[in-house]
């Protein structure tokens, strides 16, 4: 596209061109004049980059001219140029700007003439063979069933039609990749298709072609190409001719046969047999089972008899086993009446039993209810006790108690909050004890005293005993109890005014 606007762009008389521009012209024209040229290589030069730079001149010396060929596609061909080798080179003719030179852009070369193409077939397969690229231990066996296939080949011509016309109706799955097969420049075309089948989920690869001479086959001794295909995962099958120097290709693939229509009977091979073992199978089986059926006739035949023999013998042993089984059935019924008997004069025993036994419980609950309901606290501080309390523990003889502790005294309607300030542990003898009770001291009668006994129990005392009432003292005239004598009643500081 860019070419044609520069030819447009350079129409007319009066363009005057830079010398640049002139020679981009002249190579656009120069470049659509591709042709093949033969001729025998001179001198040869390969360049810092890889590319090669020769000459080719005519064996009458008439003519010469500058090549190039690029480092890519010289290692494509594997043709060594050597001064003196006659080719075949295909490309078009640049002008170099920056220097103005000549040169013939060369996109493939091929040996020229049969004696050349033999000597380079025999020297690549020398090469090769030392290597072990031909070992029949390297090939890779055909998968017992292949179904997805790849090929390469042309779509012009009948090999294609061939190979498909024969391969036979086995649910083969074919994918075809169109190449050039003929010509030095096919190398190019088979090195893409096989790097692209690389990619591809496929059991077998196969390379077809018709016959020819060495010349047409020369695609097929590359050494780049059968360098690949060694590599390939899967395996090859080449039906590349019959040629009696058989292509590089064919020698190096895991098999090789000489037609497309082999390679395509060679992919059916095992699925045919596997439609004679089917067959052959199914006759086997057809057989077997008519055998089985007529034996399985007489068998039937022979048990009918046995069968109503022993039929017959079920029968008798039935009729006695039900005359049987009629007369537990009746022992049975009596067996469950004369429980049912018992059970009820059982029952009407444990019902006397249980309502003799419950009324006894109720008896004993109501003992406990009476017991419980003398025993609560909560009655004590109803008939005019309290109970003395530091710190949620409850007070039951002095030493629980020290000057300046907090003493909580329950009251059947609330908690006297007081502090201690004295503690008298002499006999029984007047003495007071005090209530802090905001500064101001309250005396409490000998009525709010109460007994040794609900002393110990933890109440605090209304009536303190003395002599006859709590039958000691204190502490020094417990055994000795002085009758007749009281304690005087304590004086108590209580914080609370109403106390």
């Amino acid at each position: 596209m860019e070419s044609s606007n520069f030819i447009q762009d350079t129409e007319g008389d009066d363009k005057i061109f830079s010398v640049s521009e002139f020679i981009t012209l002249l190579n656009i024209g120069l470049k659509k004049a591709k042709a093949k040229i033969i001729g025998e290589v001179g001198k040869v030069d390969i360049g810092p980059t890889g590319h090669v730079y020769f000459s080719l001149w005519d064996e009458n010396g008439q003519g010469i001219i500058n090549c190039i060929i690029w480092k890519s596609r010289y290692a494509i061909y594997g043709v060594e140029l050597k001064e003196g080798a006659k080719i075949i080179s295909y490309g078009y003719p640049e002008i170099y700007p920056p220097k103005g030179t000549f040169s013939f852009i060369a996109e493939t070369i091929e040996l020229a003439g049969e004696g050349a193409l033999k000597k380079e077939y025999d020297r690549l397969k020398e090469k090769l063979s030392k290597e072990g690229v031909f070992a029949e231990n390297r090939k890779k066996p055909i998968p017992k069933y292949p179904q997805k296939i790849g090929v390469i080949t042309s779509r012009q011509g009948a090999v294609i039609a061939d190979f498909l016309n024969n391969i036979g109706r086995f649910g083969f799955k074919i994918k075809m990749i169109d190449s050039r097969v003929e010509g030095q420049s096919a190398v190019e075309d088979l090195l893409l298709s096989i790097k692209t089948f690389k990619k591809q989920d496929i059991d077998v690869l196969v390379i077809i072609r018709g016959g020819g001479s060495m010349e047409s086959m020369m695609p097929f001794n590359n050494e780049m190409l059968v360098r690949e295909l060694v590599d390939f995962p899967v395996p090859v099958i080449a039906g590349i001719g019959h040629h009696k120097d058989e292509p590089l290709v064919a020698l190096a693939a895991d098999i090789s046969v000489s037609t497309p229509t082999a390679a395509a009977n060679l992919l059916n091979e095992s699925w045919q047999q596997a439609i004679f073992l089917l067959e052959r199978s199914e006759r086997a089986i057809i057989d077997c089972y008519s055998k089985q059926l007529s034996m399985a006739g007489n068998s039937i035949s022979q048990s009918i008899g046995r069968i109503f023999e022993i039929g017959n013998l079920i029968i008798g042993k039935y009729k006695k086993a039900e005359n049987s089984l009629r007369v537990s059935l009746q022992n049975f019924k009596n067996s469950i009446k004369n429980v049912k008997i018992g059970l009820r004069d059982s029952q009407n025993q444990y019902l006397s039993r249980f309502k003799a036994s419950l009324l006894t419980i109720n008896q004993l609950i109501l003992h406990s209810e009476r017991v419980v309901l003398f025993n609560d606290p909560e009655r004590q501080l109803r008939l005019g006790y309290a109970i003395a309390a530091i710190d949620g523990k409850i007070i039951r003889k002095t030493t629980d108690v020290s000057i300046g502790k907090k003493v909580d005294i329950k009251v059947i309607d609330g908690i006297i909050e007081s502090k201690v300030i004295n503690v008298n542990e002499a006999p029984c003898a007047k003495s007071a004890g005090y209530l802090e009770r905001n500064s101001s001291v309250a005396e409490y009668p000998p009525s709010l005293l109460a007994t040794g006994s609900e002393l110990r129990k933890g109440y605090s005392p209304r009536l303190h005993p003395c002599g006859e009432t709590a039958g000691y003292s204190a502490k020094e005239n417990k055994k000795n109890p002085s009758p007749g004598k009281e304690l005087q009643p304590s004086l108590f500081r209580s914080k609370n005014k109403n106390a």
